[in-house]
């Protein structure tokens, strides 16, 4: 009978291990690019945030261009993207695992490849029922994951006020931001320190999000959340930016192009920002926009472009390069990494992008894998950061957490 107990405890705790687990976006491979979701033609930045009820898309290249065949799976997740115990049919009118079949071959560009695009809701998957946090799954014909993307579906219910202000740490007065906010529910909600939670995010990024604050006042159904230090963000910079809608002609950051293989552009070289002063420029905070300003559409004519980026700064021993945006989601892996070149005494690299308009920075990465978003472009409190505030409830005896109100800020508005 002990093989059975020994089998029976291994399955049970296996499970358990599986469900404790938090969900990890799996990058794709080199030949999947430019990953999108869009809604109402926006290319949205980051963790994507979609109303609940509401059509999103998702879309993407395949740069070996032989019409491969993909097929989507979604999952839903606790508030800590530890699997949820729901069904998915709890959570999913209709069915997914289905394949893909709006698919579109390049038109007119150097570069082959074919574009995949997928609507959500669609006759198959035909609503996410839930609010909360979901990952949308693309596998190849072999059933082999080739990437993730973790996505949020909100619905609008609680007012959530929120407010940006200077940091009152002596150490930091100009280079952080913090949020402080309230959560006013329209519901009773029953032991809120266990059951409502809230995700703080700077720019969309889960990367740098705070969710472990709990409510510190409490009169009725508001509850109040004014810490410093807890909800405090580093203020970065604005991002650098290229745009090459018209790969034939230099912009104002293109210094040269050529015509090999295909379309090269080579960016001016940056500078270290971090003893300059903090000077204003628009940018989108990280994220990017496909087009080609001679294309009718630039999902399937744009070309595709080898972007050169330079570093003008001494050679750091003990840390990595990395070019960083919304282009790949924020992650850092090899087609990200800059070399340093003695001769030009800098860093420099290439990356294949989709032609359009992209914000860009550099950042560095130890030995340790720790990334330092700001140790070469600097932290600034006058920095423009959009902040998002996501209030989720569990109630008595449900078993998902689900959003019961959104709220945003700028730090434009900054306060002392």
């Amino acid at each position: 009978m002990r093989p059975i107990y020994v089998s029976f405890f291994f399955s049970v705790f296996t499970i358990f291990s599986m469900l404790s687990q938090e969900a990890i976006e799996i990058p794709p491979p080199e030949y999947i690019k430019t990953i999108q979701f869009r809604q109402n033609g926006e290319n949205k930045n980051g963790v994507p945030l979609i109303e609940f009820g509401t059509r999103f898309e998702v879309n993407f290249d395949d740069i070996i261009g032989d019409e491969a065949f993909y097929y989507y799976k979604i999952n839903y997740y606790n508030f800590d993207w530890t699997p949820t115990i729901l069904s998915k049919n709890e959570y999913i009118e209709g069915l997914d695992n289905i394949l893909i079949q709006d698919t579109e071959n390049s038109l007119n560009s150097l570069q082959i490849y074919t574009h995949f695009k997928v609507q959500i809701p669609n006759q198959n998957t035909q609503a996410l029922k839930k609010t909360g946090n979901y990952v949308f799954e693309l596998y190849n014909d072999n059933e082999e994951l080739v990437f993730s993307k973790k996505f949020i579906v909100f619905k609008k219910g609680a007012t959530i006020q929120t407010e940006i202000e200077r940091t009152r740490d002596f150490n930091f007065l100009n280079k952080k931001q913090i949020v402080q906010f309230s959560v006013d529910s329209n519901e009773l909600l029953i032991n809120p320190k266990k059951n409502l939670k809230v995700l703080v995010m700077q720019n969309n990024s889960l990367k740098t999000a705070i969710t472990d604050l709990k409510s510190q006042y409490t009169i009725g159904n508001k509850f109040i959340y004014r810490y410093d230090k807890e909800a405090s963000f580093w203020g970065g910079n604005e991002y650098w930016n290229f745009d090459n809608k018209d790969v034939r002609n230099a912009t104002v950051n293109i210094n040269r192009i050529e015509l090999k293989d295909i379309y090269h552009n080579y960016l001016f070289g940056r500078p270290s920002r971090v003893k300059q002063i903090y000077t204003f420029f628009p940018d989108i905070n990280g994220n990017f926009a496909v087009r080609n300003i001679d294309a009718r559409n630039s999902d399937i004519e744009a070309e595709y472009v080898w972007l050169h980026f330079k570093l003008n700064v001494p050679r750091m021993n003990d840390k990595e390069v990395h070019i960083f945006g919304n282009f790949n989601n924020f992650s850092l892996d090899n087609s990200t990494l800059l070399a340093y070149d003695t001769q030009q005494r800098a860093y420099v690299g290439k990356r294949l992008f989709k032609q359009g308009f992209y914000n860009y920075k550099f950042v560095t990465k130890d030995k340790n894998g720790i990334v330092d978003e700001n140790a070469i472009c600097g932290n600034f409190d006058k920095t423009e950061n959009e902040y998002v505030v996501i209030a989720y409830y569990r109630a008595p005896n449900s078993r998902n957490d689900s959003i019961i109100g959104i709220g945003s800020a700028n730090s434009v508005n900054i306060t002392n």
